[in-house]
């Protein structure tokens, strides 16, 4: 089993993914990425990501809009995929994954943003983020 921030982080690369392609094509690119890229998932870690792909893909009109509530000046058409991304695994594993601790979900965030995002993104997602803290 990959660890959680990998998993995390492959959670995050297939919500991204499915910006740009049609809904009815993500379980198919999911099984893909999960098993032909350089880093094959095992059952169990390939299991739980898409899970977790799936749980935030149904809950993504209502993630949106926190997100947009929770942003001042900002609509989610003036975020940057790579930082929407981020933004929508983390305000699900705020709002709905009682597993994780906000801190650590924040943090996690910041550090996707950070890798992926363009300068600056890791501040742009902790401040968002920062309004969600309880």
């Amino acid at each position: 089993m990959l660890n959680r921030s990998r998993l995390r982080e492959k959670v995050f690369v297939l919500l991204f993914e499915s910006q740009f392609n049609d809904p009815k094509d993500m379980p198919e690119q999911a099984r893909l990425y999960l098993t032909e890229s350089d880093e094959a998932c095992d059952e169990e870690s390939a299991a739980f990501i898409e899970e977790r792909f799936r749980r935030v893909s149904e809950n993504l009109e209502k993630i949106d809009g926190l997100i947009e509530s929770h942003s001042s000046g900002w609509s989610i058409d003036r975020i940057g995929k790579v930082e929407l991304s981020v933004l929508r695994l983390a305000v699900y594993e705020l709002k709905y994954d009682g597993d994780i601790p906000s801190g650590v979900a924040i943090n996690e965030a910041v550090n996707l943003a950070k890798k992926y995002g363009q300068d600056g993104a890791g501040s742009f997602i902790n401040g968002i983020l920062a309004n969600f803290a309880d």
